[in-house]
C-alpha cells in the first residue's frame, strides 16, 4: 500500500493510532490544525506548523519571495485565529539549494517581518539545511489563549447557525486565471484576487473578537476550501450542515469566471481553498448580533450562509432555484492533489 492510497487524512489517523495516548495536558493533540496545550493559570498554549514546498504548493516563478515570506507565516497565523488565539512566537526552517541568490533569503525576510511585526509575533529562531530537491519553507507557531474561550471544530450542535468572514473563492480565481490566462476580467479584481492568493490576511483580530463574546460553539479557518473545512467541522462535532449558494459572500467577478470555467457561479468559493476566512458556528439567538458586532468593531464583513442540521441529515447544498443536493465533500489532500 501507499500514502497515495491512505489519503492525506487516513495516513494523519493511522500514525495516531501508532502512538501512545495523549497525557492529561494535552487538551487537543493530532487531527486538529493546532494542538491546545495547558500553561500556567488559566492559559493555553497554541501549537501549529505548516510547510511551503517548492513544486507543491508554489513554483519560485510564479511568485516573489518577498510574498512567500508574507503567506508562509499568515497561514500558520490563520491557524491561531481559527481558535480565537494570539500568536506570540515562530520558528523558521528552511531548505536552501546552493545556488539560491542571497537576495532571495533577503527579500523573503523582509516579507516574514513585515507578518510578523504586524502580527505581534517574534521570530525567535529555526533551522537551515541544504537541499537538492527544492527550496521549502517550515514554521512552527506558539500562541495563546484563556483556556475558556478557545474554539475547537468539535462544538457545533443542530440549530446554529453557519458563518464566515469576508468573501470567497477569491484565492482560487487567482489560480484560476494564472493557469489558463485567457480567462479575462477587470484589472481591479484580478489584482485583488492575486493579492488575495499570494498574502492572504489572518483574521487575527476577528478570531479574537469572536471567542472573547463566548457566542460562537466552533470555529476554523478555511485552508482546503468551504466544503472541505466545514466536512472537517461537521466530522469532529457529529453533525450535518446545510449551505446556501445565493448567500455565500462572493464578488460578481468572481461569481462570472467561475461560471465560465465550471458551469456555476459558486464552485470557486465553495471549493477553491486558500481563502484564509474564519468559519464560524453559532446559537441560532446570537448569530444575528455576533456578525453584526465583529463587522462593526474589525471592519470585515460577516455572512450567514446556513446552518447545522442533525448528523443524520447530512451535508446538503441548497441551490438558487432551491433545490437541494449533496455538498461535495472535497478537500484538498496533500498526497492526493
Amino acid at each position: 500500500m501507499k500514502i497515495s492510497d491512505l489519503g492525506e487524512f487516513g495516513l494523519i489517523d493511522r500514525i495516531r493510532g501508532m502512538l501512545p495516548d495523549q497525557t492529561p495536558d494535552v487538551i487537543v493533540g493530532i487531527g486538529d490544525d493546532v494542538a491546545v496545550l495547558r500553561g500556567n493559570g488559566d492559559t493555553v498554549w497554541l501549537v501549529t506548523c505548516d510547510v511551503q514546498v517548492e513544486g507543491s504548493h508554489f513554483l519560485l516563478g510564479a511568485v516573489s519571495p518577498r510574498d512567500l515570506g508574507h503567506k508562509a507565516l499568515a497561514i500558520n497565523l490563520s491557524d491561531i485565529a481559527g481558535t480565537g488565539g494570539s500568536p506570540r512566537f515562530a520558528l523558521i526552517s528552511l531548505g536552501l539549494p546552493k545556488d539560491l541568490p542571497v537576495g532571495f533569503i533577503d527579500a523573503l525576510y523582509t516579507g516574514l517581518r513585515a507578518e510578523a511585526e504586524a502580527s505581534g509575533t517574534a521570530i525567535v529562531g529555526g533551522n537551515i539545511s541544504g537541499s537538492k530537491l527544492g527550496f521549502f519553507i517550515d514554521i512552527f507557531l506558539m500562541g495563546e489563549a484563556p483556556e475558556q474561550e478557545v474554539l475547537l471544530r468539535s462544538g457545533a450542535r443542530p440549530g446554529d447557525k453557519i458563518l464566515v468572514t469576508g468573501s470567497l473563492g477569491d484565492a482560487a480565481a487567482a489560480v484560476a486565471m494564472h493557469l489558463d490566462p485567457t480567462l479575462g476580467t477587470r484589472d481591479d479584481y484580478r489584482r485583488l484576487a492575486f493579492q488575495r492568493f499570494n498574502r492572504p490576511t489572518p483574521r487575527l483580530k476577528e478570531g479574537r473578537l469572536i471567542a472573547k463574546t463566548r457566542n460562537a460553539a466552533a470555529m476554523l479557518d478555511i485552508s482546503d476550501g468551504l466544503a472541505g473545512d466545514l466536512d472537517h467541522l461537521c466530522e469532529r462535532s457529529g453533525v450535518g450542515a446545510r449551505v446556501h449558494a445565493d448567500r455565500l459572500p462572493v464578488l460578481p467577478e468572481n461569481r462570472i469566471l467561475s461560471q465560465e470555467k465550471h458551469g456555476n457561479e459558486w464552485h470557486f468559493s465553495i471549493f477553491g481553498g486558500e481563502d484564509y476566512e474564519l468559519l464560524f458556528t453559532a446559537p441560532l439567538d446570537t448569530a444575528e448580533t455576533l456578525a453584526r458586532t465583529i463587522a462593526a468593531e474589525t471592519g470585515t464583513p460577516v455572512s450567514i450562509i446556513g446552518e447545522i442540521l442533525p448528523l443524520s441529515e447530512g451535508r446538503q447544498l441548497v441551490l438558487p432555484d432551491g433545490r437541494v443536493v449533496p455538498l461535495e465533500q472535497k478537500a484538498w489532500d496533500h498526497l492526493r492533489s
